[in-house]
């Protein structure tokens, strides 16, 4: 996880987007935490800057269509993509004809 926090910091800081890296973090640590627990493999991050938005994309090979929880307020997991969708301005998924999903969310910059 660590390591996916750092490519986005020093990323957005490369392309002179410092000011959504936390949101950007965030969002990205969730989708990765995702990935990781649901996917089963190998994962990508990749995150992409078009005008005033950065697309944060991860895939990993499952068909899963990923749902947004509404967990008991005692629960301990379960909130990501709630959070993911209060700091994105949309988010989705794409399942391809292929082994793998894309999962993504559109962060205004």
């Amino acid at each position: 996880m660590a390591t996916a926090r750092r490519f986005v910091d020093y990323t957005l800081s490369a392309w002179g987007s410092e000011c959504v890296t936390f949101d950007a973090q965030l969002v990205v640590s969730e989708l990765v935490t995702n990935a990781m627990r649901h996917g089963g493999g190998a994962i990508q991050l990749r995150l992409i800057s078009h005008g005033p938005e950065l697309a944060c994309v991860v895939s990993d090979f499952s068909q899963t269509t990923p749902i947004a929880a509404s967990p008991d307020v005692h629960a301990e997991f379960g909130r990501g993509l709630r959070l993911v969708e209060a700091l994105s301005a949309a988010w989705g998924w794409i399942i391809p004809n292929g082994p793998c999903k894309y999962v993504w969310a559109v962060l205004a910059v």
